[in-house]
């Protein structure tokens, strides 16, 4: 779970605590399910992914090379990476020479 702000008006505050106690739950028990309902019943809008296709590349092969895409540059376990897979040398600090 991610730990979130949320502004109330202080009686809609005061009724969610009221509520809580009756119930024998905490109010963010309360809050979660209320947000949750509310999605539920948004329809499929709220559940699109607005970012699919943001990415179109054009390319019609993507799917069978993704391995070759994503991990192309890396060497594996053991082995020397190619020099542009390689990350720029570091210098080494004078207390590191001694």
């Amino acid at each position: 779970m991610k730990r979130t702000t949320v502004f109330l008006e202080e009686g809609a505050e005061r009724d969610l605590k009221a509520l809580a106690a009756r119930r024998g739950e905490p109010l963010a028990s309360l809050v979660r399910e209320a947000i949750a309902d509310y999605l539920v019943h948004q329809g499929s809008e709220a559940r699109e992914l607005s970012f699919v296709g943001a990415g179109h590349s054009g390319h019609s092969d993507i799917a069978e090379r993704h391995e070759e895409l994503l991990w192309g540059d890396l060497a594996p376990h053991g082995e020397v990476p190619s020099p542009a897979a390689a990350s720029p040398k570091r210098r080494r600090s004078s207390r590191a020479r001694r």
